[in-house]
This record gives C-alpha cells, structure tokens and sequence, in this order.
C-alpha cells in the first residue's frame, strides 16, 4: 500500500497530539502541520514522529 500511518507531535510541548495518513510515493519528507496543542492551547507547528 502506498499509505502510511504518520503521528505528529507539537514542536514546544513534544506531545503526540495527532495521527493522520500520508502517500509515500508523492511525500518522501516529514510532514508539517499547523495544528491546535491543548497543551499550550493555541496553534503550533506539528512535525511526523517515527
């Protein structure tokens, strides 16, 4: 399959907030992501964990 599983993790707090899928053929980078971290309660920059 061509899908993969990615979990993003906030970039100040370090939780893993979110799980979203990403195409391995077409995005060979890390995805990054502008997401809501209930951790510092307002938008922050989200990066793929392995």
């Amino acid at each position: 399959m061509a899908r993969d599983l990615a979990i993003l993790a906030c970039t100040e707090c370090k939780r893993r907030n979110y799980t979203t899928t990403r195409n391995k053929r077409t995005v060979a980078t890390r995805l990054e992501m502008k997401k809501f971290c209930k951790g510092e309660r307002r938008r922050t920059l989200h990066r793929e964990v392995k």
